[in-house]
């Protein structure tokens, strides 16, 4: 969901400057009147607000996130003012970046700003799935559960995450050195040995070696550019609305990494579909809020068709198994949890179960993906040697 940056002026005369996020731009002027702000300039992105590049850079730690939640979800349940915890939250030393924003999250709800529309303004660091839940919250009274399992799924998400971080370290090596290998055998070794044969007794794959190395070694300045051309062409187009499309479809589609993917946004939507309405949100408040939770556009716009239906009057699971990318399984096991009335406490088994299968999932793609780059890299090195030997054998026999 896009952020806007605006300028406002409120009833008193008094002039304001913040981020929302909001589906359009009608949505965002919609917001601003909801809080009694006349707008004077409201600009998709952040810049309009005049925030410094200092705070556009600034980045905090997911696990500094997640101490944050759980701590101030604490300190509001042992009976803590808000204002005060936060407070005390800002002064701690851990994390400068953090603090710095604690203080001016802090001011803001001291000027009678929501927490939620507070941390609203910094979503590069407060994700906007995150301050819809805490509005929520507010508005349900019932903040610190929200807080307090915003914690549980960010800490569920940090380990899913370092879990294929780490199981994708010794392949990434793995490449790394092949590479290097290979790179190094085609410039330095293979030119050394050209010159010690005939080119009478080159066959096939030794002139298509020769022609690679000669790539290589005379043309490394435009193969650089052409990667270099290629990315940026790539980066940009995947920014547009037709690229952003297009990746968002190839994720979910990908052969064996797709169904990874997939089943990791879906354990995302219905760990937060399932904790909003454990915390008595209504279910279309709820799909509206969790449908951005899955992080992928196609799955967002299918939920939202979802709550659609929802509205009608239909049962979640019929536009859910309609999509063809909620399994099977989970749509049956939504279907009789909304027929037995505990669809919240389903959705979180149904998180918790995929998750971990999904994290077995990764860590046998992993071991199966190890020994295949070990074939290719040896493949590669073999064929070299190959090419280099029987040249070599011929001028013996003759």
């Amino acid at each position: 969901m896009p952020s806007y940056s605006y300028k406002a002026v409120r009833g008193s005369g008094e002039h304001v400057a913040g981020v929302l996020t909001a589906e359009n731009y009608q949505v965002a002027l919609r917001h601003l009147q909801e809080q009694s702000l006349f707008p004077i300039l409201v600009k998709e992105g952040t810049e309009a607000a005049g925030a410094s590049p200092f705070k556009r850079r600034r980045r905090v730690k997911s696990a500094h996130l997640t101490t944050f939640y759980s701590q101030l979800a604490d300190l509001l349940k042992a009976g803590v003012p808000m204002l005060r915890s936060l407070d005390v939250l800002s002064k701690q030393g851990s994390n400068g970046a953090l603090n710095q924003l604690l203080k001016e999250v802090k001011e803001d709800v001291a000027g009678g700003m929501p927490l939620g529309e507070a941390l609203s303004k910094h979503p590069t660091v407060f994700s906007p799935l995150h301050s819809s839940m805490i509005r929520a919250g507010e508005q349900g009274g019932f903040l610190e559960d929200v807080l307090h399992r915003i914690a549980v799924f960010s800490e569920k998400q940090d380990e899913l995450r370092n879990k294929v971080i780490g199981a994708m370290i010794y392949p990434a090596i793995l490449v790394c050195v092949g590479t290097a290998v290979v790179v190094l055998l085609m410039t330095v070794v293979v030119p050394k040995l050209r010159e010690q044969l005939r080119e009478e007794s080159f066959n096939v794959l030794t002139h298509l070696v020769f022609g690679a190395c000669d790539l290589l070694t005379n043309h490394y300045i435009a193969i650089i550019l052409v990667i270099v051309a290629i990315a940026v062409a790539l980066s940009t187009w995947f920014k547009t609305p037709t690229g952003r499309r297009f990746s968002q479809h190839a994720k979910l589609k990908a052969p064996v990494a797709g169904k990874v993917y997939t089943m990791v946004a879906i354990c995302r939507f219905c760990r937060i579909l399932g904790t909003l309405l454990h915390n008595g949100v209504p279910i279309l408040q709820s799909l509206k809020i969790a449908k951005d939770s899955a992080g992928n556009d196609v799955l967002a716009a299918l939920i939202e068709e979802a709550g659609e239906s929802v509205r009608k009057g239909a049962a979640l699971s019929a536009p859910l198994a309609d999509s063809g990318l909620f399994p099977v399984t989970v749509v049956d096991m939504i279907s009789v949890a909304e027929e037995s009335n505990n669809l919240e406490t389903v959705l979180v088994q149904i998180a918790d179960t995929n998750e971990a299968r999904t994290a077995r999932a990764i860590d046998l793609a992993v071991r199966v993906i190890e020994p295949l780059l070990l074939v290719v890299m040896a493949s590669i090195v073999f064929c070299i040697a190959v090419a280099l030997l029987l040249p070599i054998l011929t001028m013996g026999g003759e």
